[in-house]
Formats: structure tokens, C-alpha cells, sequence
């Protein structure tokens, strides 16, 4: 069962194969990565639920333990919690035994997030009914939460081999935040329990960007509809970002020139709206800075070659 481009597919999956190739990863390789990409997702999961600081503020935050003036406390408490969380998580993927999904590590991953502002249901299911402001979907009845985290697990294990490990990560986000289990913190939870199942197959950490926030929840809201191409996409995006990060360490030398759609379609047979479209499908290997996707050429040549050897066949 595949929702993914096979092009997308391949290229990930290639990109995966280099790294493995290279792991071990010396330690300060590793120490140095997973330090910036702890503070990138704090900073970018935060902001997503509405977290005030910026990215180097949390890095003050988490790093020299700075109070920001003008800025909430429960900001501060926010950052230093999904840090702790994020530890955790780095702990348990680096363990020979992978760490088993369960309602109790969802729980356990909740309890981290919300430890310090919201400590009396912190890994606790809510006894209440909510409704999520701005969006169209209400959240089930409290009293149907334990019988519908069940049945999630339960899915998860019923389809573990059917979807590619980013296609199943990004449905059981969904499917976890749909449920909405917790008062507090179920999308930083959700995008925690994703990177678990990601990582548990070599992946890297994997960031929402705070920038795609708008397209993230209309992700959400597709889904809920039983349309899950956006979502899918979107967590796969983002999970070939950190590969690309990471391979870009490691081979310092290999600086592919990524350049803006505009640049890039003059010299190409397609217009840079075509272009724009192949990138947001995942059809051509690109990536957003800020907000502008950029490619490179040998990404469009590729591309080029592959729909011509699709044609042969």
C-alpha cells in the first residue's frame, strides 16, 4: 500500500543507504548534529502550538538558562520540557532493543512534555470533552479514549509491514492527534511517537517547520477526511531535509547548488509553476528556504531521465 511517489520513495531511501554506509558516525559528528536539531525541533514544534520564543531564544533558553524578557514563563517551561523529551528519545533509539509502541511510551512521552506546566495531567488520559479553536474536527468523547488508544496500537500493529516507514509514521501522527487523548501537548507528543517510528528504521529526527504551519494543519485537516497524500508528503519532505543535512556533513565537498524555481526553469523545458508543482508532489528533489522552494539542475535532469525511462518501459 503505497502513497508516496516511487521516485520519492527511491530517492529517500538512496539517501538512507548513503548514511548507513557511513555509520558508525564519529561522536562529535553526532553530538554536534543532534544538538542543532534539538533545538530546531523544540523551537520549530513549540511555535507550531503557539510557543513565543524564537529559535535562538530557545537556544539561550536551553543552553545558558537565560530568562527572555517580555516572554511567558510557561514559554521557558515549554522549551526546557520538550528538550527533556527529546533526550528521551535520543535515549531509547540508541538502545540495541528498539523501543516497542505502546499506549504506555505515548503516555510516558506526554508526561516529558507537559512535566512542568502541566503536571497534574502529565501522561494522563483527559476525563473531559474539547474543541480545538479554528479547526472543523472535534475531538472524540473522553470517555471513548481508552477503547480508541487500543484500537490505534492495534493498527499500528496490523499495519506495520502494508505502508514505507515515513507513510506510517505520518498516518499514525494523524491518527494520534485525531484522537487529541491529552487536556494539553498532543501534537508535541504526536510528532515525538512520529520520529520513534521513524528512527527506529535508521531515520533521522524529522522537523515540522514552524513556516509550514498553514499547510501542516490543512495536512491535518485532509486527513481527517481519510485523505492522507498531504500529510504523507509533508512528513516526508521534511524527513529527506535531515537527510540532506546530514549527508552534507558528511560529504562537505558534494555542494549541490540549489537555486530558486525562477533561475532554475530558464535553463530547463518547464516553467518554474511546473517546477513548483513537481516539488510540492516530491516528485523533483527540492527543499523551501524560508518560504521559496529552490533545485537544482542535475535534480531536474533527473527527473527528466525518469519520466523517459518510465516512457520506454
Amino acid at each position: 500500500m503505497k502513497i508516496l511517489p516511487a521516485v520519492f520513495i527511491h530517492r529517500i531511501e538512496e539517501k538512507l543507504k548513503i548514511l548507513n554506509k557511513n555509520r558508525p558516525l564519529s561522536a562529535s559528528v553526532v553530538q554536534k548534529l543532534r544538538q542543532q536539531m534539538q533545538i530546531e525541533m523544540t523551537y520549530n514544534s513549540n511555535a507550531i502550538e503557539g510557543n513565543s520564543l524564537s529559535q535562538k531564544e530557545t537556544f539561550l533558553v536551553i543552553n545558558e538558562g537565560i530568562t527572555i524578557k517580555g516572554k511567558p514563563l510557561k514559554d521557558h517551561l515549554e522549551a526546557k520540557d520538550q528538550y527533556e523529551a527529546l533526550d528521551f528519545l535520543y535515549e531509547l533509539v540508541d538502545k540495541k532493543n528498539k523501543p516497542t509502541l505502546s499506549e504506555l511510551l505515548i503516555r510516558q512521552f506526554h508526561s516529558l512534555v507537559v512535566k512542568k506546566t502541566d503536571e497534574e495531567w502529565a501522561g494522563k488520559y483527559r476525563n473531559g470533552n474539547v474543541i480545538i479553536v479554528g479547526a472543523k474536527h472535534t475531538p472524540p468523547d473522553a470517555t471513548n479514549i481508552p477503547s480508541l488508544m487500543k484500537e490505534l496500537i492495534e493498527w499500528y500493529r496490523e499495519n506495520y509491514r502494508k505502508y514505507h516507514p515515513v507513510e506510517l509514521a505520518a498516518i499514525f501522527h494523524h491518527k494520534l492527534v485525531y484522537i487529541h487523548p491529552f487536556f494539553d501537548g498532543n501534537g508535541r507528543t504526536a510528532r515525538l511517537i512520529m520520529n520513534i517510528l521513524l528512527m527506529k528504521h535508521g531515520y533521522p529526527l524529522t522537523i515540522i517547520l514552524k513556516n509550514d504551519r498553514p499547510k501542516y494543519y490543512r495536512a491535518l485537516s485532509e486527513a481527517d477526511n481519510k485523505d492522507y497524500k498531504l500529510i504523507v508528503r509533508l512528513v516526508a519532505q521534511a524527513t529527506e531535509k535531515t537527510l540532506d543535512i546530514y549527508l552534507k556533513v558528511l560529504y562537505p565537498d558534494i555542494k549541490p547548488k540549489f537555486t530558486k524555481l525562477s533561475s532554475i526553469s530558464r535553463t530547463t523545458p518547464y516553467s518554474a509553476k511546473y517546477l513548483n508543482l513537481l516539488a510540492r508532489q516530491g516528485k523533483l528533489e527540492a527543499h523551501k528556504e524560508g518560504r521559496v522552494w529552490q533545485t537544482t539542475k542535475q535534480a531536474v535532469k533527473n527527473y527528466i531521465n525518469n519520466r523517459e525511462r518510465k516512457r520506454k518501459l
